[in-house]
């Protein structure tokens, strides 16, 4: 509700993260950098462990990412998945891209991909009877499982 209620930023706030620098990668939920893209928890998830593959440039559709770019973003995705499963055991993903407004994207100017973690029977009656989403770990927890999943990688 904090959300919802409040002014919302001005400008990208994926822009925002990406200028931000590695100092503020906690605070900003970043799980990765790379050269051409950042891999960071959804502030407002559809499902625990949501998160966002971006390339760094501001672009907003698959047409104007180079070839690096798209391979990055795929990467990162991928990277994603991995150390989700590492994290916290999930039974599939959905990826998915909102290329424009129409399309459902709520930040229509910097394309990003989603990669949702999907349990058996994870939808439940709370969003369909009370609007509300029952969300069983605290971003701060999972960004740290995520974060030594990483380590664990090198």
């Amino acid at each position: 509700m904090d959300f919802i209620r409040a002014p919302k930023e001005a400008g990208c706030f994926l822009c925002r993260i990406r200028d931000e620098g590695p100092d503020r990668d906690a605070a900003n939920f970043v799980v990765c950098r790379r050269d051409l893209g950042l891999l960071i928890m959804n502030r407002y998830p559809y499902n625990g462990g949501h998160l966002l593959a971006a390339p760094n440039r501001h672009v907003g559709t698959l047409e104007e990412l180079t070839g690096d770019e798209l391979r990055e973003l795929m990467e990162l995705a991928r990277l994603g998945a991995r150390l989700l499963t590492r994290a916290a055991g999930p039974q599939g993903f959905n990826f998915g891209i909102n290329q424009g407004s129409a399309a459902g994207a709520g930040l229509k100017d910097h394309l990003h991909l989603h990669v949702v973690p999907r349990w058996e029977g994870d939808t439940n009656f709370m969003p369909v009877a009370g609007s509300v989403r029952v969300m069983p770990q605290a971003l701060e927890e999972m960004h740290a499982a995520l974060r030594q999943a990483l380590a664990e990688e090198a």
